[in-house]
């Protein structure tokens, strides 16, 4: 890992060379803290290093300018014709408790735009039932349970939202809305629709800053949810070289070919 030298608009660029069967690793966070959480993870990773790139990048605080950043660097290394492999969204946020306790790590099953839609007379309507596209994304199930296992940590669905969570109420209906749900962010979904429209396999890995619910600052814990941020970057690229060893793996397309035949929409 090389100290962020390259500055863009999204934030500077960290890069370190790691194993894994899927050669070219992207993350993004939102916020520079976040950045270089992830990054001090990836430098102080066991084992020697091996011939994948991990880029991370700061790429704003929301789901459009995390698509938006997220779009720009997969449209740089395609046009470099060096393409990534792996998009993962990254950083903390808020855990539904008791699934998703202070200081814990969650992996996405799913990466769900949660007011992406119309409140109605009825409630809440999604935009797929208003027939406007699509409002989540799946990560690779078998990828997704291996790092969880491998992060030790819990593994199910993660919110996007615009507006974080400050109220009880708030929270009940999310809850009610997503039964399962593990954990609520603002990028998530804007990082995985970059993907999908590239092409590109997409994970979501969240630590637990704050409990979702009454707004109190008072109670956050952001250091310790950067110090896992940094824990489970460390513990990744192990899960992804021995993911690369599974049968499963197979099943996931890591896209080597798609930068050089595929735009962006």
């Amino acid at each position: 890992m090389t100290d962020p030298t390259t500055s863009t608009s999204t934030g500077s660029t960290a890069s370190r060379a790691l194993r894994s069967p899927f050669g070219r690793l992207l993350v993004v966070t939102a916020v520079a803290a976040e950045r270089e959480a992830v990054a001090a993870g990836l430098r102080t990773a066991p084992g020697p290093p091996a011939d994948v790139i991990a880029d991370v990048i700061a790429g704003g605080v929301g789901p459009a300018a995390a698509a938006a950043a997220t779009a720009n660097a997969l449209a740089r290394a395609d046009a470099a014709g060096d393409p990534y492999h792996l998009v993962v969204s990254a950083g903390i946020g808020g855990g539904f408790a008791p699934a998703a306790p202070l200081g814990s790590v969650v992996v996405a099953a799913s990466i769900v735009a949660a007011d992406l839609g119309a409140e109605t007379a009825d409630g809440f309507t999604p935009v797929e039932e208003l027939g406007f596209g699509t409002s989540g994304h799946l990560p690779p199930a078998a990828l997704g349970k291996a790092v969880a296992e491998a992060l030790a940590a819990v593994y199910g669905p993660v919110l996007t939202v615009s507006t974080a969570t400050g109220t009880a109420r708030r929270a009940a209906e999310l809850s009610e809305r997503h039964p399962g749900a593990l954990a609520e962010a603002m990028e998530g979904f804007g990082v995985a629709q970059a993907a999908a429209a590239g092409g590109v396999p997409v994970l979501e890995i969240r630590t637990v800053s704050n409990r979702i619910g009454p707004r109190d600052r008072a109670s956050w814990r952001i250091g310790p949810a950067l110090a896992a941020l940094t824990t489970a970057f460390a513990r990744l690229p192990a899960a992804l070289e021995n993911f690369g060893k599974h049968p499963a793996a197979t099943e996931v397309d890591p896209g080597h070919d798609r930068g050089r035949n595929r735009g962006h929409g």
